[in-house]
This record gives structure tokens, sequence and C-alpha cells, in this order.
């Protein structure tokens, strides 16, 4: 099954970590790749090691693409996302995991850090392997392509209606990271 996060409300993220917490609780294996998310420690980074091999988070990401002071090229944004894609396509071809995330994977993606006609052909293959297993993959981050949320089975957009942030508010830990 393809399911897909996205919206400009607050949840993606959490959503898919909610996801893989009700696999590792069925006793199956989950693992969370991360596109754009830099190597700062986040809530989830803290809390996955308790889990042992049952939930394995990994950050491919280089940060935030264009903004906050980053100064790398989009070269090397774009190879960090490659590498990451072709992770994910390896886990959920290895049979290991119940549930493969794909966490910013919509942002990665618009940012053109991936190739559309690619990703969409690398999707139609997973889908299958995904249905003979009865396994999962989610895709998450805002502004996910058309194309991408006709292949899912579940689409859900997480929709702003007020946020802290608006008002002056810096970002939480344990709320937003």
């Amino acid at each position: 099954m393809l399911i897909i996060f996205t919206g400009n409300g607050k949840g993606k993220t959490t959503a898919a970590l909610g996801q893989a917490m009700r696999a590792v609780g069925e006793g199956k294996r989950a693992i969370v790749h991360q596109f754009i998310k830099g190597p700062w420690i986040s809530g989830e980074d803290k809390i996955a090691p308790i889990f042992g091999d049952k939930l394995t988070i990994i950050k491919g990401g280089k940060g935030f693409v264009g903004i906050l002071g980053d100064s790398l090229p989009i070269t090397e944004h774009q190879r960090a996302a490659q590498e990451t894609w072709e992770h994910i396509k390896e886990a959920v071809r290895s049979g290991e995991y119940y549930l493969v995330v794909a966490d910013e994977f919509n942002v990665a993606l618009s940012l053109q850090l991936l190739n559309k006609q690619d990703v969409l052909a690398d999707i139609i293959l997973l889908k299958k392997e995904l249905e003979e297993r009865d396994a999962l993959l989610v895709l998450t981050g805002r502004g996910a392509d058309r194309d991408i949320i006709a292949l899912a089975d579940l689409v859900t957009e997480m929709r702003e209606v007020k946020h802290p942030y608006n008002s002056g508010t810096k970002a939480r830990r344990g709320v937003e990271f």
C-alpha cells in the first residue's frame, strides 16, 4: 500500500512516525529515511534506539535547501536525495520491513532533487512488491505531486488552521521536532 501524508499543516512526519509505532507494536519492522532533514537530533532520533532493530531512522538529507543559511550547491542536495531514494528502494525490495517511510519525499521531489519520471517508474514497480507482501510505503511532505497522488492508495492532507509560528513562536522540541 502506498500512503501519502501531505499538506501545509503540521503533522505529516508525526503521522508517519505514529504509523511506524503501530507497526512496531504489532511486532513488525519499520525504517524511516529522511530527506532534507540534516544532522540535527530530533525527538524521534532519541527514542528509536529503544526499539532495537524494529525501528530504524536514517537522515539522508543535508539540511534545508537554499534557506536558513544553506550554502551547499544544489548538486550536493541532489546527490544526497538520490542516495536516500536508492536506500528506500532497497529497503522495500529487501522484504525486511513491513513499513518504509520516505520522510519529506514530496519536498525533495518538488525541489527537483529527484527526477520525477524516474521516481514514478520506481513507485509503480515498488507498489507491486508492496502488494505482494502486504507492506507499506509512506511518503510525507508538503506539495505532493498529482501524479504520485494518483498512484497512492491512501492520501491525507494536513491543513493548517492555526499555528504558533505565525505569531512569532519558534519551533519547539517535542512538538515540531
